[in-house]
């Protein structure tokens, strides 16, 4: 079905004023007003297929979650202050805005609705993917390119206004860090207006665009990440949390070993319950296996959970295996946003210290780990598979004189026999043990 026809011109597209003989515009025809519509469709269109967007063309600020997609209250507070500063940079952009924050955490959402309304208010924006920005400087350099590799780096570098989304995602070679240095460096000097989404840390950047990262930008946290995803990775499973309550806690006289050695399971267990209420400072629980540290440990999490508050559970040579594979070119998470995650989670919760293999490497990233939550008062529970401190200090003495601190770390030693050898309740041997205590 045809539009019909505009009422003013009939659909000619010219009009001729009403004016007096004589008037220069006399027996003059000019554009209709319904013409200026057609050029500014034109001209949004030109915009939008130069600016790269393809499907986020559809994204905008009007159609986005003030809540963002990440469900703590700390990322929705997150998000929705950096939505307040992604508007306002959209209506005039200046200088250089980073977007950071873990996947799925809507950086890119951010950056795409920047790059429509900048498109709205008739600006020149180009929004680039990282790697496939490189992509295609890497194919302009073949003989089948329809573009040149000059063109193409010119393009980008002056764009009027550049979105480069997901940077540091792309392969590290140095040959990716130079073109991309160019690019961000050309556009630092001449002060161009540029948007910057990262996953994870600044510090898993190349030195050189995070120095002028760091210099030039207005850098938001769009949310932080969500430790339930790397709870079954970490050494925490379901099954682990649906087991391990603080109801289901062995306590009393069904525990074996004497009044004194079940004294130090109630204090710990009472000092693990506090500390899940209201965590502050560190709870060291140390004793052999089958001690009940775990259970604690993971009680506590589950009250955190309860509440509805972070807590990341990480077995201690279960994180040094992913650390160490995360160094490698297939993993799906850099060490750095991995490593970073673990040392600023709100609520950490570190069990069997002492259960990995003793290493240089193991010691160093421990030890990094364990120095970085105590400068930062972050609360942090610590089973340690340990009879005591001196062999803690004999293990890793770094580490010993970190947990040795009183002032910051309440100790709680458990000393009842082995859980998981104790003989049943209804046996003989047992009930004798049970009469005796």
């Amino acid at each position: 079905m045809e539009e019909p026809a505009c009422p003013v011109c009939n659909g000619s597209g010219w009009v001729g004023r009403r004016v007096p003989m004589g008037h220069p515009d006399f027996g003059e025809v000019f554009p209709c007003r319904c013409q200026e519509s057609v050029a500014e469709t034109a001209r949004h269109s030109n915009l939008l297929h130069y600016s790269n967007l393809g499907p986020l063309g559809r994204i905008s600020f009007d159609a986005t979650d003030a809540q963002g997609k990440l469900g703590d209250s700390r990322s929705r507070a997150l998000f929705a202050e950096a939505l307040r500063v992604a508007r306002t940079f959209a209506e005039e952009p200046q200088g250089w805005l980073v977007l950071t924050g873990p996947g799925g955490s809507g950086k890119t959402h951010l950056a795409a609705a920047i790059a429509n309304r900048c498109i709205e208010r008739g600006r020149t924006v180009l929004f680039v993917f990282v790697p496939d920005l490189l992509d295609h400087l890497r194919g302009a350099y073949g003989p089948q390119s329809s573009v040149s590799y000059d063109d193409l780096s010119q393009q980008v570098r002056n764009a009027p206004v550049l979105v480069l989304d997901d940077l540091g995602s792309h392969s590290s070679t140095p040959w990716a860090q130079e073109k991309l240095f160019q690019v961000i460096n050309h556009r630092f000097n001449s002060m161009l207006p540029t948007v910057f989404t990262v996953r994870g840390p600044l510090e898993r950047l190349d030195e050189g665009v995070r120095i002028r990262l760091e210099s030039m930008s207005v850098i938001y946290p769009v949310g932080q990440p969500d430790t339930d995803l790397f709870q079954g990775k970490l050494g925490l499973s379901e099954h682990m949390l649906e087991r391990m309550t603080f109801e289901s806690f062995k306590m009393g006289r069904e525990v074996r070993g004497d009044r004194q050695e079940r004294e130090t399971l109630a204090k710990a267990y009472e000092k693990a319950r506090g500390f899940a209420e209201s965590p502050k400072g560190w709870l060291l629980l140390i004793g052999l296996n089958g001690r009940g540290k775990t259970h604690l440990a993971v009680s506590i999490v589950n009250v955190r959970r309860r509440l509805g508050q972070p807590a990341l559970f990480a077995f201690v040579p279960t994180l040094l295996d992913h650390l160490r594979a995360a160094f490698g070119p297939d993993s799906l998470t850099g060490y750095d946003e991995l490593f970073e995650q673990v040392k600023t989670a709100p609520l950490l919760v570190l069990d069997d210290l002492g259960a990995e293999r003793n290493t240089p490497w193991a010691e160093e990233k421990l030890y990094q780990l364990i120095v970085q939550r105590q400068d930062s008062g972050l609360p942090t529970v610590v089973t340690c598979l340990h009879a005591s401190l001196q062999e803690l200090e004999k293990a890793n003495p770094g580490i010993h004189s970190r947990i040795n601190d009183r002032r910051l770390v309440d100790w709680a030693p458990i000393w009842t026999p082995d859980y998981r050898v104790q003989e049943r309740p209804n046996t003989p041997g047992a009930r004798d043990r049970q009469a005796r205590s």
